[in-house]
């Protein structure tokens, strides 16, 4: 192995859904519509370009746009959202389990998909209804179900003979029923059974509800075996992120997932009060990704302005390499992730200042990094950190 340990620091920030597109009025992206004067300066003394969460083409979700920049080749890394879910919530899951990422949403009387999101109801009216139904077993497995945020809910199975093998009941768009979950290979016909019982009984259970009436699942995963960042690249790592699948993320990658409150300003305090502790941080902003898939262009623009006001704090605490990126596109005009390359900038006293003014789509296009494959930016960053030693002899 050529990683080897020191005492030097890397902050890598990852602005969620950083990628855009031109507004259709103004010809400009979200990034280059913000006012960013510090990531602007911190530009003009990096190395600038994009990185590619998986390669041309290839529309990333959440878990591999994140793997990526944690050093992993998220082609042969899968995991399903389903456990990020359910361990970013620190629920136990145990070998067997079957984890499942939810919404409460909306029927219409005739059983339609109204809203996905049952309006984005409070976490308390989640939590009640989820009591309604955690713990009940259904031809012998036992159904765990229990609140995220909002609408969002996680549901586990646990019992003997569960596979993961099975579809989406959750068919992501509003103007059609639930669907019905199959099996993919005849081992988890069993599973999917038990999904669809599931669903019968909450349907049933909540039909007199008019706005919260129904479960959609999606992401139907069971724990996979992975070689943390300690191991893999001799790091000490920790996260920062308030939010719940990307708390379960780090932690599946071996990072110390640090308390922290939910705006950026606890973010910012959390690292300062554990900058001395661990020598890699990863730094989790989820705003601008919201902001992207509601199709708000001018709320991303602001969640980016704020990102920049932090900048100034971050480099105040010297990190020795300071990493901003993204996971992912999420451009409002889209109102989705894309498959668009995702500004990069490295900054460190050994990296090579290029023609990047500007920490924008068309500012990285001056960039010397080019376009560079998102698990390459970890050994990057290490290098500019001597953290990897020669190849060869």
């Amino acid at each position: 192995m050529l990683s080897t340990p020191n005492e030097r620091k890397i902050v890598l920030v990852v602005i969620d859904g950083l990628g855009g597109l031109p507004h259709p009025e103004t010809g400009k992206t979200e990034l280059e519509t913000a006012v960013t004067p510090n990531m602007d300066e911190l530009a003009r003394r990096s190395i600038c370009g994009f990185s590619l969460p998986v390669d041309q083409g290839i529309t990333p979700g959440s878990a591999p746009g994140h793997l990526g920049p944690f050093g992993y080749d998220p082609v042969n890394t899968y995991i399903g959202r389903g456990v990020l879910e359910a361990i970013g919530v620190d629920l136990d899951l145990k070998p067997g389990d079957i984890a499942s990422r939810g919404n409460i949403c909306t029927l219409d009387s005739a059983g339609i998909i109204k809203d996905r999101r049952a309006g984005r109801i409070s976490t308390e009216k989640t939590a009640a209804i989820c009591e309604r139904f955690d713990g009940k077993t259904i031809e012998g497995v036992q159904v765990l179900v229990k609140p995220v945020k909002d609408h969002r809910i996680v549901v586990i199975l646990r019992g003997s003979g569960l596979d993961e093998n099975i579809t989406d009941t959750d068919p992501q768009q509003a103007g059609v029923t639930p669907s019905v979950s199959n099996a993919t290979r005849p081992e988890a016909e069993f599973t999917a059974r038990i999904i669809n019982l599931f669903g019968q009984q909450v349907r049933e259970t909540l039909k007199q509800e008019a706005v919260a009436n129904m479960v959609l699942l999606r992401g139907f995963s069971s724990l996979p075996q992975m070689v943390t960042m300690q191991k893999m690249f001799k790091l000490n790592p920790a996260a920062i992120a308030s939010y719940p699948m990307y708390r379960g993320l780090a932690k599946l990658a071996g990072m110390h997932v640090l308390d922290t409150g939910l705006t950026l300003a606890d973010e910012m305090e959390t690292l300062k009060y554990n900058f001395a502790k661990h020598d890699f941080f990863f730094f989790h902003i989820k705003g601008a990704d919201s902001a992207g898939e509601d199709g708000d262009f001018a709320r991303k623009v602001s969640v980016l302005e704020e990102v920049d006001v932090l900048i100034p704090a971050i480099c105040s605490l010297e990190p020795d390499v300071l990493v901003i990126t993204g996971d992912h596109s999420t451009p409002a005009v889209l109102k989705g992730h894309s498959w668009h390359p995702v500004p990069l900038m490295l900054y460190s006293e050994c990296c090579r200042p290029d023609l990047a003014i500007a920490f924008s789509e068309s500012g990285c296009l001056a960039g010397a990094l080019g376009t560079i494959h998102a698990k390459s930016v970890l050994p990057l960053a290490m290098a500019n950190c001597f953290k990897l030693n020669k190849y060869g002899a």
